[in-house]
Formats: structure tokens, C-alpha cells, sequence
């Protein structure tokens, strides 16, 4: 009863901290592209814009380098609870820093609020450590699963309200800042959830005494290619969010430039894609994960989602992108959890944190170089980040079929 009740206010809390992240998807590139309602002055160029936007979206994995796995040190240290409740708190901050920027114009505000929430972002680390906590092998990748479920909801509602929220022809008082006040709202029932109903799931007699550190994230980084045990898998892993992120953080740029969609378009979008998520992880995982070997789903499931995400450029038309857009869903659906699951069954039950902190750094510097890049190669072409995006993946297959063998966990090896 208790492991049912943990994974159902994880479940929650995960899908709280998506939705305030999928709101503000639709409104940045309305939000650095407007000439006259956007946060820029109207004598800005297009390629500093979308420099800016790039650097905009780099900032928090950036922040989230430095900040995740001293979250995740903490979590082995002093429990879960305490340490989301850190988090979310952060994000709280954050986002009422973003509010008064986007109100005053503000663009040294908007970065700061940003990279504070960043800092602080390590919700989802530790959501995945406390499921790693209440399962065993085999229903790791289904109750990571589940995680992917909540992203897939928290996109689904996310993006769609933030879309509607901040464009004036719905309501004639809605305005970009609208979407954060939401925001900081979520953020505050999340807050009460975690303190009334998040049981703590890490036993004090596991927990470690481990150093922090500021320079973790680079010290992770070393690690991480150290390794014998998971050195393939964070290499996948790092591959496989660069990727994935190539697609994501600049296709609403995409949208809006190429097909003039508005923000509220660009949030009905990413709300018919987190339907497809959520549609993967949710039902369609988790029948599949009962027959079927992590690894082996993952060997087709990268390579169907390296093939599919390339054929978002071919289209003319902008329904064409609602027939391709629910493959590169069900396959990205497949091979999140999969891949966690993989590294947390690699990793023993004290060092779950401290990995999936690991992790998380190398997914943050996966995440902090495709906008960089992008904010470049967009103004050549828009077309060159979706490029990149199927590369990286097919990148990542061929890593993992070369190279991943099954491996014996281990306890020691990663604090050593």
C-alpha cells in the first residue's frame, strides 16, 4: 500500500512541475520575436533574437548542471523529501522572478529567473530516485513510465493553457505573464502536496555522508566516462537528450517561422504531442515492458525515433505534421523510461541518488548544447536543428547496439 501510494504522489508531483514548465513553451517565441509585444526592443535584429532565445533556453540546463547533482548528493544524504521541497521552492522563485521580468521587459531578470529555477530544477531527479525506491527490476521501467505519463499530461495541459493564457483574442486582459502567474500558483499546491502526502521512501539507514560541491557536475562528467558498468549508458543517454532536445526546444521556432503559427497554435501542438507521450508511457509501455527487455526495446525504439524525426522538414503543409509528430511521441515514449531503467538496475540501492544525479548532469549539458547551436544554425536554416536532432539519435543507436552489454550492478564504484 505504501509503494502504490509513494508512486501515485510522485506521479502528482511530477505532473505539477511539467505543467508549469509546458506553459511557458508556447510564449518565447512570441515573447523574443514581437516586434511590438515582446520583451525586445523593436531594433533587434532576427539572428539576435534568435541567439538570445537559444541562450535563454541554454540557461537553465546550464544552471541545472551545477545545481542537479548537489540536489541529488543531498537526496542520498538527507532523504527526498526535504530535498523537493528545496526544489520546488526554488522554482517558486524562479518563476516570480520570470513574472516580474516579462512585466518590466526585463531580459537580465528573464535569464536570472531562469537559471535560479535551473539551480534548483532537480524535481524530476528526485521523483525518479524516490521510484527507484519503491520498485523492484522488473517494474523500474514501468513506473518510470509513469513519470514519462505525467510529462506527457503536464504537455498535454501545459503548453494548451499557456497558448490560451497569454493570447489577447481570447481574453482581451490575457498577456505573456499571464502563464506564470499559473505558474507560481502550481508551484504552491505543489509545494502543499509535497509537505502534507509525499512519504519519505529513502531509509535513514541507507543514507550516505557524502561531499558537495560546486564543480559536481564536471566531477559527475568524469565519472560518467569512468565507469566500466554505465559509461555506454550515460554516452546513450547524453546523445539521446541532445537530440531529443534538438527537436524540442527550437521547434516552436520552427512553427512560428516557418508556418506563422501563433503562440496559441504552437501550445495546441506540443498539447497534440504530449498526448502521444502520454498516450506511450502511460498504455502502451507498460503491457510491452511485461514480454519485452529494456534493451531490446530500446535498440528499435532509437532507431524508429532517429528515422522519424528528420521527416518533419519534409512537409509543406502543416497537417502533415500532425500525421508524423505521434511516432517520434511513441518512440520517444519507449525509450525514456527504458533508458532510465537500464541505469538505475545498473546502479546499487545506495547510490541510486548519486547515478541518477550522474545522470542528470550529463542530460544538463546535453540540454545546454543544442539551443546554443541552434540559436546559430536557425538563422541560416531552419530546418538544420530537426537535422541535428535525428543525427544525434542515430548517433545514440549506434552506440548502444556496438557497445552496451549487460552488466552486474554495483554498489561502491560510483563514490570511489
Amino acid at each position: 500500500m505504501k509503494k502504490k501510494f509513494s508512486i501515485v504522489t510522485i506521479f502528482f508531483t511530477v505532473f505539477l512541475d511539467l505543467l508549469g514548465l509546458g506553459i511557458i513553451i508556447p510564449i518565447l517565441p512570441a515573447l523574443f520575436y514581437d516586434p511590438f509585444g515582446g520583451i525586445l526592443p523593436i531594433s533587434y535584429s532576427y539572428s539576435t533574437r534568435t541567439l538570445l532565445i537559444g541562450l535563454l533556453i541554454a540557461a537553465y540546463p546550464i544552471a541545472q548542471f551545477f545545481g542537479a547533482p548537489i540536489l541529488g548528493t543531498l537526496a542520498d544524504r538527507l532523504g527526498r523529501k526535504k530535498v523537493l521541497l528545496i526544489s520546488l521552492i526554488g522554482t517558486f522563485i524562479g518563476y516570480t522572478i520570470v513574472v516580474i521580468a516579462v512585466i518590466q521587459s526585463n531580459v537580465t531578470l528573464l535569464f536570472i529567473g531562469r537559471m535560479i529555477d535551473g539551480f534548483t530544477g532537480g524535481n524530476i531527479s528526485i521523483a525518479q530516485s524516490a521510484i527507484a525506491d519503491v520498485s523492484d527490476e522488473k517494474t523500474k521501467s514501468r513506473n518510470f513510465g509513469l513519470i514519462g505519463m505525467a510529462f506527457g499530461l503536464g504537455f498535454i495541459i501545459g503548453p494548451y493553457i499557456g497558448g490560451k493564457l497569454s493570447d489577447p483574442t481570447v481574453v482581451s486582459w490575457f498577456t505573456f505573464a499571464t502563464p506564470f502567474y499559473l505558474s507560481i500558483f502550481l508551484c504552491g499546491i505543489n509545494i502543499a502536496l509535497v509537505v502534507l502526502n509525499f512519504p519519505e521512501t529513502f531509509g535513514a539507514q541507507l543514507r550516505r555522508n557524502v561531499k558537495i560541491s560546486a564543480l559536481t557536475g564536471f566531477k559527475n562528467i568524469g565519472r560518467a566516462i569512468k565507469l566500466p558498468n554505465l559509461r555506454t549508458m550515460f554516452i546513450v543517454s547524453f546523445l539521446l537528450t541532445m537530440g531529443f532536445n534538438f527537436f524540442t526546444q527550437f521547434f516552436q521556432v520552427f512553427l512560428f517561422t516557418k508556418y506563422h503559427y501563433t503562440q496559441s497554435m504552437v501550445g495546441d501542438f506540443f498539447a497534440y504531442m504530449g498526448l502521444w507521450i502520454a498516450i506511450s508511457q502511460g498504455i502502451l509501455l507498460r503491457p510491452v515492458v511485461k514480454r519485452v527487455e529494456a534493451d531490446v526495446i530500446l535498440k528499435v525504439a532509437v532507431l524508429l525515433l532517429g528515422i522519424s524525426i528528420p521527416m518533419l522538414i519534409i512537409p509543406n503543409q502543416k497537417i502533415y505534421l500532425y500525421l508524423i509528430v505521434p511516432f517520434i511521441a511513441v518512440f520517444q515514449g519507449f525509450v525514456q523510461p527504458s533508458t532510465l531503467g537500464i541505469i538505475s538496475n545498473l546502479t546499487g540501492v545506495r547510490t541510486q541518488g548519486e547515478v541518477l544525479g550522474i545522470n542528470q548532469s550529463v542530460n544538463s549539458l546535453a540540454m545546454a548544447i543544442p539551443p546554443i547551436i541552434s540559436g546559430f544554425v536557425t538563422s541560416v536554416n531552419v530546418n538544420l536543428p530537426t537535422i541535428f536532432a535525428g543525427g544525434a539519435t542515430l548517433l545514440a543507436w549506434l552506440v548502444f547496439i556496438t557497445y552496451y552489454k549487460k552488466e552486474v550492478r554495483s554498489e561502491d564504484i560510483v563514490s570511489k
